[in-house]
């Protein structure tokens, strides 16, 4: 393609002799002017794209001022240094070096479009995708990677050098690498689908099959942190997160705080009459959640009565040590004003003489 600029070009001074440092003079000039009319083409594009209803068309313009016109300069620097008819060396130095320009100018604009892009997929409502706010960082630094990879190996290639050997070596180094960093990568995809899958987000009171329970207060890309109920700040790597079991208690088809609250009766109680003393119990504290309504559910029969459950939400889960320290007040003086007993284990004793065996001496 530049061969093909060149022979025009020539073409169009041929008129001024055969001077080629003339030449070239008139074939940067012709550059300049050529980019500022692409300039100026993109500013008449750029008042039509405002008028669309889509940021990314805007953006795109924008950004493709620059490498745009940087381009049609290069060519024109290019074309002028092919008609100075320089030294072979120093032709090819000064060609790569402009390629290596270019290579660099079209990497960022490329990087600058997949960074917005990525920013409008976070922006859009949903939980459960794999670019976010909180995902974002990440994706930037894997697009500045990827472009230093790409824009490294593209220049090598301006400058006719030979990668082979080292993509090899950098295949060894990225092998070592993982062994070695393992646990770390390990972490960092689990919490990359953590933020992506959503099972918790900040706010959120998870209990773990290990026994950890408390307010999720950060998800990073590799851990996650928590306040238990003893205001102890746990951080948790995201392989082990990603690993275990989660028991979301803010999640549910309601938003609310479960209290959960076992109690046994005594096998002789009237159990409408112990339902209705606990849905009493509940309705009348205030801090009680009218909906989802309380609930009092029998479960099994136990080896010394009934067990059964009373279950009841709270708005906030600070609220659930001191609701259920009243409502287990509470219930102990309505069973006691109403004679509901509670069963407890007990074991009979019965204390008399043995008399002598069969065949024993006396």
């Amino acid at each position: 393609m530049l061969r093909d600029i060149v022979l025009f070009l020539e073409h169009m001074v041929s008129m001024l002799g055969d001077n080629h440092y003339l030449q070239a003079t008139v074939a940067v000039a012709i550059a300049v002017i050529a980019s500022k009319l692409a300039d100026l083409l993109l500013s008449l594009v750029k008042r039509l794209t405002r008028k669309t209803e889509t940021r990314i068309d805007d953006l795109f313009i924008d950004a493709l001022h620059r490498p745009l016109a940087v381009t049609v300069l290069m060519v024109g620097l290019g074309a002028a240094t092919l008609l100075l008819d320089m030294h072979e060396k120093a032709e090819f130095a000064t060609i790569a070096s402009l390629r290596t320009i270019l290579v660099l100018v079209w990497i960022q604009f490329a990087m600058k479009v997949v960074r917005f892009i990525c920013r409008m997929v976070a922006e859009r409502p949903g939980r459960k995708r794999m670019i976010q706010p909180a995902t974002l960082p990440l994706f930037d630094n894997l697009t500045l990677l990827i472009a230093i990879a790409l824009g490294t190996y593209m220049v090598l290639q301006v400058w006719s050098v030979d990668v082979t050997g080292w993509l090899a070596s950098a295949g060894i180094v990225g092998l070592a690498l993982s062994f070695a960093a393992k646990d770390t990568l390990a972490n960092l995809f689990a919490g990359v689908f953590i933020l992506a899958d959503s099972p918790y987000r900040i706010g959120d009171y998870v209990v773990l099959d290990s026994g950890e329970r408390g307010k999720v207060t950060d998800i990073g890309i590799r851990s996650t942190r928590m306040i238990t109920r003893d205001d102890v700040e746990v951080t948790i790597p995201n392989a082990v997160m990603g690993n275990s079991k989660i028991y979301n208690e803010t999640g549910g088809p309601h938003d609310k705080f479960r209290i959960r609250i076992p109690i046994m009766v005594c096998y002789g109680e009237d159990l409408d009459k112990v339902r209705a003393t606990l849905m009493e119990v509940a309705t009348n504290n205030a801090q009680v959640c009218t909906l989802p309504e309380p609930r009092v559910r029998y479960r099994a029969f136990a080896d010394s009565g009934v067990t059964l459950e009373m279950l009841c939400w709270v708005d906030e889960p600070v609220l659930r040590g001191i609701v259920t320290d009243r409502l287990v007040v509470n219930i102990h003086t309505l069973f006691h004003e109403r004679d509901i007993t509670f069963p407890y284990p007990r074991q009979e004793l019965f204390l008399g003489r043995m008399g002598p065996s069969p065949g024993a001496d006396t």
